[in-house]
């Protein structure tokens, strides 16, 4: 909507996993490595974590994409199924054209097929993503799938994809064989202050803009405080600031815009906003003038005392805290 507008080629922050607007950070170039090697090495089970929303989708179409003819890959992106479905999947993404068999003769299939890459010395990789959904029996059966080995090297190497919550479930005592055979494990960060200004402007660059600094200093630190760091929670402050931006005629994305595309996905955003400028602004300057008034009251011997005052005070602090709270 906004592409004209801005001069872009195309909308620089859409949420598909697209390899051209990977960023490598420190941690993302390490976990492309980490991704890398264990496909070249042929290692048995590679694990790579990390939190919704921090690139690894994106991670494994990069990884994808730089894969040569050696190389044969199933890539499972949803994992809830029964055992017979997901050989079936495995299968049928490899290439292997079958009807609907049984559990034995599709294993059997997957070991003739697997025997036959290894003879021409090729890879094959299975990749999952979203793994933290694995059922515990499915997970089971990704285990034994890497039974299928030679003397030498195994046939089959598995990539899991998950949040943090697969490290959980690796440390099940029941997973105990499954964590003995993972050979890679890395853990995806979120990106740094300086990372997300970076990332901001690589995409706006490979969309095609002119104008790399359309989003101000103060909005860039706005995308960063809401955003933690988190490449999809940047890319959708930034699309809703562009709509804005283009519904109101702004070229330049301020901190007035990013805050408004923030409170039109996060309806209690200022509410915490006023609180965490109330804790750490206002709260210590009223304390302050309250000892002061305190002091004074019994300074200047005021009639009554400070006892005559305190439900006046205690009435105030409790009217201010309920209007911010």
């Amino acid at each position: 909507m906004y592409e004209k507008f801005y001069g872009f080629k195309e909308n620089p922050f859409k949420i598909t996993p697209d390899p051209r607007y990977l960023y490598l950070s420190e941690s993302h170039k390490e976990a492309l490595a980490h991704l890398t090697y264990a496909v070249g090495e042929r290692k048995g089970f590679t694990v790579v974590t990390g939190e919704v929303g921090t690139g690894k989708t994106t991670l494994v179409q990069t990884l994808l994409s730089k894969l040569d003819g050696t190389t044969k890959t199933a890539y499972l992106f949803n994992p809830v199924m029964g055992s017979t479905d997901f050989l079936h999947y495995i299968c049928q993404d490899l290439g292997l054209k079958s009807q609907k068999k049984s559990k034995g003769q599709y294993l059997s299939q997957l070991h003739k097929f697997l025997l036959a890459c290894y003879s021409q010395n090729e890879n094959v990789v299975l990749i999952i993503d979203e793994a933290h959904k694995l059922d515990p029996k499915l997970l089971e059966e990704v285990r034994l799938l890497t039974n299928l080995e030679t003397s030498k090297n195994k046939l089959l190497q598995v990539i899991l994809m998950g949040q943090p919550e697969l490290d959980e479930i690796l440390e099940d005592p029941q997973f105990r064989q499954l964590k003995q055979r993972v050979s890679l494990r890395y853990h995806v960060q979120p990106l740094s202050k300086e990372d997300t200004k970076k990332y901001i402007k690589k995409r706006l660059r490979i969309a095609g803009s002119f104008d790399l600094d359309m989003f101000t200093p103060k909005a860039l630190n706005q995308i960063y405080k809401y955003s933690k760091g988190t490449p999809r929670l940047i890319n959708i402050i930034c699309d809703n600031a562009l709509l804005i931006g283009y519904a109101t005629d702004q070229k330049v994305i301020g901190r007035r815009i990013i805050r408004e595309a923030i409170k039109s996905l996060d309806k209690s955003y200022l509410k915490r906003e006023k609180r965490r400028f109330v804790l750490f602004k206002l709260v210590p300057v009223v304390l302050v003038c309250l000892g002061v008034f305190i002091l004074l009251a019994f300074l200047l011997n005021v009639k009554g005392g400070i006892a005559g005052w305190i439900p006046l005070l205690k009435y105030a602090a409790l009217k201010f805290f309920y209007e911010i709270f």
